[in-house]
């Protein structure tokens, strides 16, 4: 039986990954209902200043960044290992697509999104890699009486 504090350190990210695994492989693109609003809001960025390059495909690339980067913060804690949390985001947003380009005809798999999510999962990965070496940096450096 799991204990408290087992069931209280894995709650978050049981439901973070949860969560991912909805809207990855919820049966339309999650953004489809939000086109006129983003469409909107881009323009009026770009009424104000915004540079061109602030166009969906710049927000949809940012937000699978985004999105990506508590996998990989999950995979480093997990694996204890920098690459290896970045190999296995790989494999895991490879997957992703691969199930979405199979199972969901209204999804749209792209090596696009296999780059961005794999690049928020290496930040991730390299967050909780500079979280850690500071933690054990610190606690090396405290005299033990």
């Amino acid at each position: 039986m799991l204990s408290r504090h087992m069931l209280r350190r894995w709650a978050l990210p049981l439901l973070y990954l949860l969560a991912m695994m909805v809207i990855a492989f919820w049966p339309v693109p999650v953004d489809s209902s939000a086109g006129p609003e983003l469409t909107q809001t881009l323009h009026w960025l770009h009424a104000h200043g915004a540079p061109a390059f602030v166009n969906y495909e710049f927000v949809e690339f940012s937000a699978n960044v985004i999105f990506f980067v508590p996998l990989g913060i999950i995979l480093g804690v997990g694996l204890r290992r920098f690459w290896t949390a970045a190999l296995a985001g790989f494999v895991v947003s490879g997957l992703i697509e691969l199930g979405q380009l199979l199972f969901l005809p209204n999804r749209f798999a792209t090596l696009t999104d296999v780059v961005a999510n794999s690049l928020g999962c290496v930040l991730g990965a390299a967050i909780w890699l500079a979280v850690s070496k500071g933690y054990w940096n610190q606690k090396a450096s405290k005299p033990s009486n």
